[in-house]
């Protein structure tokens, strides 16, 4: 049985800890205490007096602006924030943080008897992130599907905004630092001690290969005073994000394809590849990176085939924002997304879903493509029947109705809510329970598509002026218009009907 050991915080407080390293990181090891609530990581080397600070303004200010806010529940199930800054009896910095929730534990083994020895451990999100990882050696059951990937996205993207607006950077954002549950939709970024204020802590570490901005491998090699040296800060979160993003979708990385800048080297063509010459693997003009499918495995088809899973198949908001992260923001960082802008074309996204009727397609989703013959592109499976479109209109100050870039797909089960009806609604952290209610729901019934109103005491047939009262349902027909609200920032729903 392991020996308990004791370490003590500033304000005196005492943590026992179980003299048994549980996992080990580039500077901490880990331990549990006896509950098994909370962890213990001591960092093997000596901190210096602004790695201490650091920590106590981790634990404290910072902390606090996250947590103790309203709304600051929150955020404790997307980030796994160190609680305490502590030392144990032989003089080592630790800092206390609270165990992760049951769903980021691997519940079953890899396949062929686990021979991974993955079961029990983190779901570490780089065990989504490519085919043969995901496909090849986890249990099926631990997968998940396209819907849950766009979800865990969300929320990934949610927290990294919530850093940024505090003013703070993760400066290692990778999926070594993001844990994902894509069956039950769920994320959390952990190792929070290594964050970055710009002028205030410089970061410990440049990153993880594979995220690392491009002008931060491309400077380096220059010393650390250097001016020209570019180091971890929003900016290269941003980059990072968009390729969590692009990678948890698509399942491949967007910058490492086959094209070769050294063949003597292979580190300055790694250098070359992921810095000063970097290019999208989908670039438009500029095919020269293209991912050639002939040296590609069987377990990473059809995911590298650019042609056959273009990244356009994520849907108009997400492909625009692909093409400013990788083609015009990849050299230019003020050109990158922002978090909130990927959490907004996300929730869109989630809005343009399609089931898809093939019951054995791994992905069980695909974003509707706006052409009379929707199909899915993960398995060729083409829709067939009748399909409602909403294109949603707002009111603005003139009373006129304009559109709003925004559509609602319609299938089995799917739910209005009210950011569909109101324009200043933003699904969010902020909304209360009672905004998160849904307001009406779509069904099929006798070949019609039916919307029920459920909580709209204003919703009219826009046309004939008809009232649909709470508790009654209204037929979908192409080109019927339903004005959801009469308050300002109402919308009006007009019906597009596709038949296949």
């Amino acid at each position: 049985m392991s020996e308990v050991l004791k370490a003590t915080s500033a304000d005196g407080s005492v943590f026992e800890y179980l003299d048994e390293v549980i996992g080990s990181g580039g500077m901490k090891d880990v331990y549990f205490t006896p509950d098994r609530k909370n962890v213990l990581a001591f960092f093997r080397d000596k901190l210096d007096v602004q790695g201490r600070e650091r920590l106590n303004m981790i634990t404290g200010r910072y902390r606090d602006r996250i947590f103790n806010q309203e709304g600051g529940a929150y955020w404790e199930q997307l980030f796994r924030w160190p609680t305490q800054v502590i030392e144990s009896a032989d003089g080592k910095v630790g800092i206390v943080v609270p165990i992760y929730q049951k769903h980021f534990f691997f519940e079953h083994g890899s396949i062929n008897n686990d021979f991974l020895n993955i079961k029990g451990k983190e779901k570490e999100g780089k065990w989504f992130a490519s085919p043969t990882n995901k496909n090849k050696y986890l249990d099926a059951s631990e997968r998940g599907d396209w819907l849950k990937y766009l979800r865990v996205s969300i929320l990934i993207s949610r927290a990294v905004k919530r850093l940024h607006a505090a003013g703070l950077a993760h400066s290692d954002l990778s999926y070594k630092n993001v844990l994902i549950d894509p069956v039950g939709g769920h994320a959390c970024i952990i190792d929070i001690d290594g964050l970055v204020v710009p002028g205030k802590f410089p970061p410990d570490v440049v990153g993880t290969p594979d995220f690392i901005a491009p002008e931060v491998v491309k400077t380096a090699h220059l010393p650390k005073a250097d001016p020209n040296k570019k180091l971890p800060c929003i900016h290269t979160d941003r980059h990072a994000l968009a390729v969590l993003i692009y990678m948890y979708l698509l399942l491949r990385h967007p910058l490492r394809g086959d094209k070769v800048h050294d063949v003597d080297d292979p580190q300055r063509d790694e250098d070359m590849s992921m810095g000063e010459c970097a290019l999208f693997v989908e670039h438009p003009s500029d095919i020269s990176n293209r991912i050639n499918t002939d040296y590609a495995k069987p377990t990473e088809l059809p995911w590298k085939d650019t042609e056959a899973l273009p990244y356009r198949v994520t849907g108009p908001y997400l492909s625009k924002l692909f093409e400013r992260a990788f083609i015009d923001g990849l050299h230019c960082p003020e050109q990158r997304p922002t978090a909130d802008e990927w959490e907004q074309a996300l929730v869109k996204t989630v809005d343009l879903i399609q089931p898809c009727l093939n019951t054995q397609c791994e992905q069980k989703w695909y974003v509707f493509d706006n052409t009379k013959s929707p199909c899915c592109p993960f398995c060729d499976t083409a829709y067939k029947g009748k399909l409602p479109v909403l294109n949603l209109y707002s009111s603005r100050h003139d009373g006129n109705y304009l559109p709003d870039n925004h559509r609602l797909m319609v299938y089995t089960g799917q739910s209005l809510f009210g950011w569909h009806t109101d324009r200043k609604l933003t699904p969010n952290e902020r909304l209360s329970q009672e905004e998160c209610r849904r307001v009406g729901y779509f069904i099929l019934h006798n070949n019609n598509w039916l919307l029920v109103n459920e909580r709209m005491p204003d919703l009219t047939d826009a046309q004939s002026k008809e009232s649909i009262s709470i508790g009654k349902a209204v037929v979908l027909k192409d080109g019927s218009e339903l004005l959801f609200s009469k308050e300002e920032g109402g919308r009006l729903a007009v019906v597009q009907l596709i038949e296949t």
